[in-house]
Formats: C-alpha cells, sequence, structure tokens
C-alpha cells in the first residue's frame, strides 16, 4: 500500500477524465455522438493492450467466464457514454460534470433494488441530499421553454441525467462480473463491446471528420484508456475509501476548463447545487469507511487470534 502514490494516480485519472471531456465537446459541432464514442472506445484498446502486454497478464487476463455479463455492461456503459456525450454538446462542461455526480448515488438506489444490499436510513438521507443537488442544477434547464437554444440545453439536461442513470446501472453490473472477472477483462471488453455497438450509429449520420477533429477524437481515445488504467493503479495502492472523494476534484478542473478553454461561466444555482451533491457524496464515502473500519473490527474479535 502506498496512500500518497493511490491519490495522485486517481487525480491523474481526474484529470485525464476532465481534458477527454473537453477534446469530445471541442469536437460535439462536428461529429454525432455514436461516432465519438467509438473514437473513444477503438483507440482506448492498443493503450489497455500495452498495458496488459507490460504487466504480463496478455493474453491470461482477457479470458472471461461471464460473456453476456460483459455484453449486458457494454450495453448499458455504451448508453451511459453516448448520453453522456450528447449532452456535452449541448450544456457547459461544468454543468455535465455536476450532473454526472448522480450516479454514484443512484448506484446506492439501484444496489437495493438489483443487489439486495442493505441501505440503511443514513445513506437514504444522503441520497436523497444528493439528488435535491441534482434538482438544483437541472432547475433553470427543466423551466426553459423558450428559444432554440434554451430548448437545447433543457434536452442537453435530460440526456445528461440520463446518461447518469445508465452510468449508475453499469455499475451494477460490474459489481456482478467482479466476482469471477479480472479488472483488464472488464475494462477490455467493455472498449471492444462500445465500439462494436457504436457501429451502429453509422446509419444515423456519422460523418468524414477534419484532419484536426480525427486528431482530437484519437486523442480522447488514447487519454480514455490512459484514464482507466490510472484509475484501475489507484486502488492497488490505496483504500478506495481514501481515494473515491478525489473523484469531486473533476469540478474544480472542469470550472477551469470550461472557463479557460469554452468561456463557459458557471451560474450561482449550478455551483450551489454541486455543492451539495458533492457533501452527500463524501458522506456516504465517509460513512462507508467507518462502517469497514467497524467490520474489521468484529473480524478481529472473532477470529482464534482476537
Amino acid at each position: 500500500m502506498n496512500p500518497l502514490r493511490g491519490i495522485l494516480l486517481k487525480l491523474g485519472s481526474v484529470t485525464i477524465f476532465v481534458v477527454m471531456a473537453a477534446l469530445i465537446k471541442a469536437t460535439a459541432d462536428e461529429v454525432p455522438a455514436g461516432q465519438q464514442v467509438f473514437f473513444r472506445s477503438f483507440f482506448a484498446i492498443p493503450v489497455i493492450l500495452i498495458w496488459l502486454i507490460r504487466r504480463g497478464e496478455f493474453p491470461r487476463g482477457l479470458r472471461t467466464a461471464r460473456p453476456m455479463g460483459h455484453v449486458f455492461r457494454g450495453l448499458v456503459g455504451t448508453a451511459a457514454m453516448g448520453l453522456g456525450f450528447a449532452g456535452l454538446g449541448l450544456l457547459p462542461l461544468p454543468e455535465v460534470t455536476a450532473i454526472g455526480f448522480a450516479a454514484p448515488l443512484l448506484t446506492v438506489i439501484f444496489a437495493a433494488m438489483f443487489l439486495g444490499e442493505d441501505v440503511r436510513a443514513f445513506r437514504l438521507a444522503t441520497v436523497a441530499l444528493g439528488l435535491i443537488g441534482v434538482l438544483v442544477i437541472l432547475s433553470p434547464r427543466l423551466g426553459q421553454v423558450g428559444d432554440g437554444l434554451s430548448t437545447a440545453e433543457t434536452l442537453g439536461a435530460v440526456i445528461t441525467l440520463m446518461g447518469a442513470m445508465c452510468a449508475a446501472l453499469a455499475q451494477i453490473f460490474v459489481r456482478k462480473l467482479v466476482s469471477q472477472e479480472t479488472t483488464a477483462a472488464i475494462v477490455f471488453w467493455f472498449s471492444v463491446t462500445a465500439s462494436v455497438l457504436a457501429l451502429f450509429t453509422v446509419p444515423f449520420g456519422w460523418v468524414l471528420p477534419s484532419p484536426d477533429t480525427a486528431a482530437l477524437l484519437i486523442l480522447a481515445g488514447l487519454l480514455g484508456g490512459l484514464g482507466q488504467i490510472l484509475l484501475t493503479s489507484a486502488y492497488r495502492f490505496a483504500d478506495a475509501s481514501l481515494v473515491a472523494p478525489f473523484d469531486y476534484a473533476a469540478m474544480l478542473f472542469a470550472l477551469l476548463i470550461g472557463y479557460g478553454i469554452f468561456g463557459e461561466v458557471p451560474s450561482a444555482t449550478m455551483l450551489t447545487g454541486a455543492s451539495i451533491v458533492i457533501a452527500a457524496g463524501v458522506l456516504i464515502i465517509w460513512r462507508e469507511h467507518r462502517l469497514g473500519l467497524e467490520r474489521n473490527r468484529q473480524r478481529k474479535a472473532m477470529s482464534p487470534q482476537g
């Protein structure tokens, strides 16, 4: 265990994913979301393969006992990615990032519904708090029915929230897979599945991108693969409860990139809602950490050496 290294790797992955989102946003006016998903997924594959070869896990690490589990995860995860990319074309980067923070909150609900996980009053209360924050973020958009721009932004808010819901469902499938599958297999087969599924959107308006746009899309894919590797590695060096809160550094990076590159100035309403969502997420992580410590103490007390 090396907590500092784990934190730095997590911050690196968060930074890379925000930069990747910015690249996707920069190409949104020219390239449809389905084509963006293809570039993001397909060009992540070589990065993942190189990582596996260097770790000596190729091809062993790609073996799977649950191919259909990867397909189902891929369907939901690809939908989440496509909806998120579509949202980036309609909303400011910080706002998409903030709405995306709803995913871990919704995962708590879906875990109780589909996995039978015990969700106590504290977690329910914090999830409710976080969802109130999401509503605060969405409130200006959902009330807009005026000109075309406002309608597009309202659509973007709805699409992005749907993407967060799909991302939460994807996490449920991942939780089912991790009991039998390696992390390498989960990451690799998702990229493959998403690449294949994205091809089904070709009839809906793929374009021949300009050289500059194609370069941005390829870079987004390479960064996506690198970010996934850094994220995976972070959890090898530090406990999840330690590094998970650093997900919310994405908000700071999104604000800086959104303002510096796209000239996006966040509203007070968006910042207030994002703060509520982040506070709820941190409370859930803190509570899970406390429960984990308590479970460890109980196991030690019950062990013969205890």
